[in-house]
């Protein structure tokens, strides 16, 4: 993938992913493994292609050369869990979570089995 940054220089970026290992090279330099924690790659239609490392907190890694630089907060949790839970219906969270086979007879039982299948529906389970 090459990125071309604003000042028209080309970058090439090479990642062969295997399992969960990943070799990252930036212009025929072979990255430390240790030095990046995650990637990420993005396209859009119409944009160029973008590549993200994830640093790991070393002090010993070096990083040199041009960089778009975005710094951005968590986004909060409670809009996506506010929409999720608006979708739900009463009576099938009640069905399945009676339906359960860790459904316990102990005190607020059947809270915690409601809580355990919306975390599963929330997972995609």
């Amino acid at each position: 993938m090459d990125h071309t940054s604003d000042k028209g220089t080309a970058r090439r970026v090479e990642i062969i992913a295997r399992g969960e290992r990943a070799d990252i090279e930036i212009d025929g330099t072979r990255i430390d493994p240790s030095a990046v924690r995650a990637y990420s790659v993005s396209h859009f239609a119409g944009e160029r292609p973008e590549v993200v490392l994830h640093v790991a907190d070393r002090g010993d890694a070096q990083w040199s050369g041009l960089a778009r630089v975005a710094v951005a907060d968590v986004p909060a949790p409670g809009p996506a869990a506010a929409v999720f839970l608006d979708a739900i219906d009463p009576e099938t969270l009640e069905r399945a979570a009676l339906a359960r086979p860790d459904l316990g007879s102990e005190p607020y039982s059947l809270t915690k089995a409601m809580l355990v299948q919306l975390g599963e529906w929330a997972r995609g389970l």
